[in-house]
């Protein structure tokens, strides 16, 4: 989508007003000369259901809206109100991006394809013979994506939820026809024994839910460690990995490559990834304790 008029782009969810996603995308379209506004479109503040979306997506059309960034707990809810989605979006039913085209409203998915650059380009090289992801919703499942995509062997979804992780994995293995294995946290002691490698993808380490999602002492130099949090960007669980040596790669280069990913698709512009990650640090500063 290419145009000189001005970009009007939104962001769909709960809580969504402190997100740094609009900053992160003007400042790039300030950059390449863009004329773009990007504004939040908070259910929680607007006394808006997640089951008025269908009236959200026309509003925003009708106002004018290029684009839209849909997050919690929208994501699956908007898929069936499209009218194409592309086949890796469909696949994950989850659309977390809605363009507003001629031929109707087109979804995809650019937290899959965000974790897969950030982990080629942060972590490469890195052993994916035995990785366990732990957290299997929506986040969880973008990433156990990618994962596969990116080579991984063998994959163990872990989720306090039994249910949602056999799901999930059954999933996966039905469309990628591997075969991945899942568990509850119960058995994170006998998984991580073993693992290349450990993602993280639960809330556990925001400001809201500090801490770390198990014993640190179960980690071992051999692996490596993602997590998909970023605020705080220098977690506890990452903290604890360096100090047990294993290679990390923090939740920042996911949300600034799902972000790479979602511009090029709302404005047809090429961003730069490096000038967008530069942006990303400044935002996310005063939360940042260096290593």
């Amino acid at each position: 989508m290419d145009q000189t008029s001005p970009f009007l782009v939104g962001l769909v969810g709960t809580g969504v007003t402190p997100s740094l996603t609009p900053a992160l995308h003007m400042a790039e379209a300030r950059s390449l000369g863009i004329d773009y506004v990007y504004r939040t479109i908070d259910l929680t503040e607007l006394g808006l259901a997640p089951d008025q979306l269908p009236d959200i997506l026309a509003w925003a059309r009708r106002l004018g809206f290029d684009a839209l960034n849909v997050t919690h707990p929208c994501k699956r809810l908007v898929v069936e109100y499209l009218d194409r989605i592309d086949p890796l979006a469909h696949a994950l039913g989850s659309v977390n991006t809605v363009l507003f085209t001629e031929d109707g409203l087109a979804g995809y998915n650019t937290d899959t394809t965000g974790f897969e650059t950030a982990f080629r380009t942060g972590l490469p090289g890195a052993a994916v013979d035995d990785v366990t992801l732990l957290g299997a919703g929506g986040a969880g499942s973008a990433v156990a994506d990618a994962l596969l995509r990116v080579g991984t062997r063998h994959l163990t979804v872990v989720d306090i939820d039994a249910e949602r992780a056999e799901e999930l994995a059954d999933d996966l293995a039905r469309r990628h026809g591997v075969e991945v294995g899942h568990a509850t946290t119960d058995e994170l002691p006998s998984l991580l024994a073993s693992a290349s490698g450990l993602v993280h993808c639960t809330p556990t380490g925001m400001k809201e839910h500090p801490g770390t999602p198990f014993a640190p002492e179960l980690l071992r130099r051999e692996m490596w460690v993602a997590d998909i949090v970023y605020r705080p960007l220098d977690t506890a669980l990452l903290r604890a990995a360096r100090d047990a040596g294993c290679a990390t790669l923090d939740g920042g280069r996911m949300a600034v490559h799902q972000a790479v990913d979602a511009f090029r698709l709302i404005t047809g512009h090429e961003p730069d990834p490096a000038r967008m990650t530069r942006h990303f640090h400044d935002l996310v500063a005063p939360d940042h304790v260096p290593a």
